[in-house]
């Protein structure tokens, strides 16, 4: 029986190792998308429609002067296919969360296995060059909140970008969405001793 656990627990260990491959890999993607000149472009589509000195009467009126006169179909339309692009880039984080939430339940379980094995410290040993599982799963943990905090922040900006009144209110969101608030650089330091504790980037 514990020949069996044993076996499982390298297992789920080598699968481990393959993930957290996927899993850096998606992280330096989000990185790209994070900083994607999408969203600049939504602002700069949307400024077109609104000038930065009106009141909200003013806007609303220009709002209502251009949709029955038809003046600017194809700003609205190109508004639309910006918008669209935005929600594929929030899309592909939902897919990359997913995938991190179910990295972090893969390691607990082997946190789990290893106290039931070697009681509540866990293993001596370590998991791969020094990390042991329970400071996997804390480094997993803490990635996993950030980039989940920034998902929300993203699919906030997504609703709320082509209904914005104001210039100012643009900016707001553009600096929200380039500057990823909820990823600090602590994160990306995790992330990346993450990745050199498992040989997956060279020193």
């Amino acid at each position: 029986m514990q020949k069996r656990v044993c076996t499982w627990c390298v297992e789920s260990m080598i699968d481990e190792q393959h993930e957290l491959t996927d899993y850096g890999r998606d992280l330096s993607k989000q990185e790209v998308l994070g900083g994607h000149g999408n969203q600049q472009e939504s602002q700069r589509q949307r400024s077109r429609l609104v000038q930065p000195d009106d009141s909200l009467e003013q806007t609303e009126r220009r709002w209502i002067q251009h949709s029955h006169q038809h003046r600017q179909p194809q700003a609205a339309e190109s508004l639309q296919d910006e918008c669209r692009r935005l929600e594929d880039v929030v899309n592909k984080m939902v897919a990359m969360v997913t995938k991190m939430e179910r990295l972090v339940t893969s390691q607990r379980g082997i946190r789990d296995l290893e106290e039931f094995q070697f009681g509540p410290e866990g293993r001596k040993s370590p998991l791969f060059h020094s990390w042991t599982a329970r400071q996997f799963e804390e480094a997993a943990e803490i990635l996993l909140d950030g980039y989940r905090q920034e998902l929300r922040l993203k699919q906030t900006i997504l609703q709320e970008v082509a209904h914005t009144a104001t210039s100012d209110l643009c900016m707001v969101y553009l600096s929200c969405w380039l500057h990823q608030p909820f990823i600090p650089d602590q994160n990306r330091l995790t992330l990346e001793a993450l990745l050199l504790e498992t040989g997956h980037r060279p020193l």
